[in-house]
């Protein structure tokens, strides 16, 4: 059901949005793995468009929040109103009462606003002069951000960065899928009425929440074995001790790990992870949780090409079948 689900899903994308198969994999991995993702690139590399595709074909209520330097935490997660009526106070939802958000350019926020996320996607819920409220089930922060070199931006503190299961880079597109993009503009497609629930004048949704809540149900049914569990250990652990890294990974990752690609295994119709659902996913998964040291930062040394050193080294195990 997974697997038909991830086909569907990337046949009706792939008519609105080109050239990001890794990105939509690693999309899909995280919804199914019930994490919240990051997606990091240059504005016009189609990161809303491809959040917005996503929830229309899943049938969710969806809403945004443009993240400027003067956004208010209420802004976000909403505030008791008094009713003079009555004399009572009700409260007025923020946009974070939905099934996905779509936090946009949420590093253009002050950390205050910023923070008013954490609680909200650690525990699904909202805390409200005292009194907390749940989230729906399937609550979904998507969140993107542009790359901390471009002005009026800032870094997203550590504890932040955490809580996200992946991050996706989104770069500049290759020749071949740009030129795609334009010939595609050129016929008179337009990519934006996926991401409006429409194509060819017809509904496109695949599923419903409550379709969406068995998916990720079966996901957590796939099996990891030991040998994997230790291949995937490893890898979190030589972020630790690699010599560009002031901080690695912490266990939270490794359970992140776990998790992401337990779903690449069922959108691939397994029901077990194998190594190269651990190679695929832990760039995404853990470079965001390393912490570079300055020096190595001189050397052009990042997160990612930490991971992948590690992955280069680390040995991969046999798994049988």
């Amino acid at each position: 059901m997974v697997k038909e689900f991830g086909v569907d899903v990337k046949a009706a994308i792939g008519r609105a949005v080109v050239g990001r198969d890794a990105e939509l994999e690693a999309l899909l991995v995280g919804l199914l793995a019930e994490g919240h993702l990051l997606l990091e690139g240059p504005p016009g590399t189609a990161k809303t468009l491809l959040v917005r595709s996503l929830a229309a074909l899943c049938g969710v209520t969806f809403r945004r929040v443009q993240f400027t330097p003067d956004l208010m935490p209420s802004d976000v997660i909403g505030t008791n109103v008094f009713e003079p009526q009555n004399g009572t106070f009700r409260l007025a939802k923020g946009p974070v009462f939905s099934d996905f958000l779509l936090a946009d350019e949420v590093n253009r926020a002050p950390a205050k606003t910023q923070a008013a996320l954490l609680e909200s996607m650690e525990e699904r819920r909202v805390t409200l002069d005292g009194v907390s409220h749940q989230l729906p089930e399937i609550f979904t922060v998507f969140a993107t951000m542009n790359p901390i070199e471009f002005e009026g931006t800032f870094p997203l503190p550590e504890a932040q960065l955490d809580r996200f299961l992946l991050k996706i880079p989104m770069p500049e597109l290759s020749g071949d899928a740009e030129l795609e993009v334009l010939a595609r503009y050129a016929r008179g497609e337009d990519p934006w009425k996926l991401s409006s629930g429409q194509a060819g004048g017809q509904a496109l949704v695949l599923i419903s929440p409550a379709g969406l809540v068995e998916l990720r149900a079966e996901a957590r049914r796939v099996a990891v074995e030991d040998s994997v569990q230790r291949y995937l250990l490893e890898i979190v652990r030589q972020t630790r001790v690699h010599p560009g890294a002031a901080f690695g990974a912490s266990t939270r990752a490794a359970v992140a790990l776990l998790r992401a690609s337990r779903a690449l295994a069922a959108l691939h119709g397994r029901a077990f992870a194998i190594p190269d659902d651990v190679k695929f996913l832990a760039p995404f998964a853990l470079a965001h949780r390393v912490v570079v040291r300055p020096e190595a930062m001189i050397d052009n040394l990042d997160g990612r090409l930490i991971v992948q050193q590690i992955l280069d080294r680390v040995p991969v195990p046999r798994v049988a079948g």
